[in-house]
């Protein structure tokens, strides 16, 4: 199964379940042309073909359940599906001359029923095509929300047929620039970009290392003028894709630069980068946990995780480690900030006229009572961003490191379309505890302690380091 997004998560992807949070009591909405949008009541069937009707039934459950749906625009939704349905047929050399985009009035039905009569007199001359290009376009409408919690879920071939527990698939890197923060947020300025991690795989195999400054990406700049590009995605392959990747590099301890080229496979990632909490004691008396996604019950495990290392000691600070957290539950993000306060609000989730919906503490949860240091950097997002903002704006710790993806759109709602593919999107638009937007902005850190290509090199932390400085200081 695969998720097309408009942002891709990383661990986030492995959260998708935890992300979809239960659908709202406006969830099942009559269309124009009477089919219905619904939440899923039971897993769905086996998944049939996209057809017109399904990408009709997507295209009026956007409009009458996204949280802005009553004021968007349809019309470029409608452009942006019939501008893939065009590129699709160019990539067949089946180009048509009635492939001529229809005049839009921004009348919703009117505009759907021009829009379907022309689809339909394209893809009966071309019957071999129809399948691709209902993809294509129910993808490229979807994608024309322009939202990082939006998807549609559809079958594209799955999983690596011989992936076994724990395998990665890529090129087996990690870089500074990851995951949703590319797509969701293209404008910040990261350079320079450079290997953070070597999991394996064919990164390993080259003999690439943690500090290696990527200089070029299949012959293209990771940065112009301090704008990511989309060349930056091709570090991040997805199976089936498999289409080697240029790398031009920079070692900056020996000043040796050179290419390689690497082939997004198979390989067998360290089984302790899949442990979603991991605790250690630093200084006899400080607390650190690694939070790598919201998952079902993961606050309760750090819990657990603290109250080890508490046994027998008195703590005097906790530094809860958020770095690469692409998100999951937000229920899990509430009840993490409710170890470290009560009777507050954590979010609001709004509707585009303003009407929101509160999220509070759950007071339920035992105060740890103890000072909190939390790290966070680009690949922070969702829930991740959820939990820091409401630590940033209710003063319950300190943010070290860098600014969050700004990937919080809202919790994705899951809908039931009619060949058993899934509809997400939100229903409601999330906003800070202090009611700021921090969708495509992010959560600014209260310290900025970047990590520079000779802090990886060097296998230094200085985010950390900053974090225990401040709890000695405090």
């Amino acid at each position: 199964m695969t998720v097309i997004r408009t942002a891709t998560a990383g661990l986030a992807l492995l959260l998708a379940a935890a992300c979809t949070a239960p659908a709202p009591p406006r969830s099942q909405t009559n269309t124009a042309a009477g089919t219905v949008c619904a939440a899923p009541q039971a897993p769905p069937g086996a998944e049939t073909a996209t057809t017109i009707d399904v990408i009709e039934q997507a295209y009026f459950c956007i409009l009458g359940t996204y949280y802005s749906g009553a004021t968007l625009d349809a019309r470029s939704l409608l452009s942006a599906g019939f501008i893939a349905l065009t590129q699709e047929l160019n990539r067949n050399g089946r180009d048509l001359p009635e492939a001529t985009m229809p005049a839009l009035t921004g009348d919703r039905k009117a505009d759907w029923a021009a829009f379907e009569a022309v689809y339909r007199r394209i893809t009966d001359q071309v019957p071999d095509l129809r399948d691709k290009l209902a993809v294509a376009t129910l993808e490229a409408i979807v994608a024309g929300l322009g939202d990082n919690h939006a998807h549609w879920a559809h079958d594209l071939g799955g999983r690596h047929p011989d992936s076994y527990d724990g395998d990665g698939y890529g090129l087996g890197l990690q870089a500074n620039v990851n995951g949703p923060q590319v797509e969701g947020n293209p404008g910040v300025a990261l350079a320079p970009l450079f290997v953070t991690e070597v999991q394996g795989g064919a990164a390993q195999a080259a003999g690439l290392r943690p500090g290696d400054i990527i200089e070029s990406i299949n012959g293209s700049a990771p940065f112009i003028e301090g704008k990511a590009t989309p060349a930056i995605e091709a570090l991040n392959p997805q199976y089936p894709q498999a289409r080697p990747v240029r790398l031009r590099l920079l070692r900056q301890s020996t000043g040796r630069r050179w290419s390689v080229t690497l082939k997004p496979g198979l390989y067998q990632r360290d089984l302790t980068t899949l442990q979603v909490v991991q605790s250690k004691l630093l200084d006899d008396n400080i607390a650190y946990v690694r939070l790598r996604g919201f998952a079902p019950d993961s606050a309760t495990r750090v819990f657990k995780a603290i109250s080890r290392l508490r046994t027998g000691r008195t703590l005097t600070g906790v530094v809860l480690d958020l770095r690469g957290n692409g998100g999951g539950s937000p229920r899990e993000a509430i009840r993490l900030v409710s170890a470290f306060a009560h009777g507050k609000v954590t979010a609001y989730q709004c509707t585009v006229e303003g009407r929101c919906e509160t999220s509070w503490t759950d007071d339920t949860v035992e105060l740890l009572n103890l000072p909190l240091m939390v790290l966070t950097d680009r690949s922070c997002a969702s829930a991740c961003e959820h939990f820091s903002s409401a630590v940033k704006d209710l003063g319950i710790g300190r943010l070290v490191g860098t600014r969050t993806a700004g990937v919080i759109s809202g919790p994705a709602q899951s809908y039931l379309l009619g060949n058993n593919t899934t509809l997400g999107f939100p229903a409601r638009h999330h906003l800070g505890p202090n009611r700021e937007v921090i969708d495509r902005i992010g959560v600014p850190p209260d310290h900025h302690v970047p990590l520079t290509p000779r802090d990886a090199a060097a296998g230094r932390d200085p985010a950390l380091a900053k974090a225990l400085t401040l709890l000695l200081h405090k």
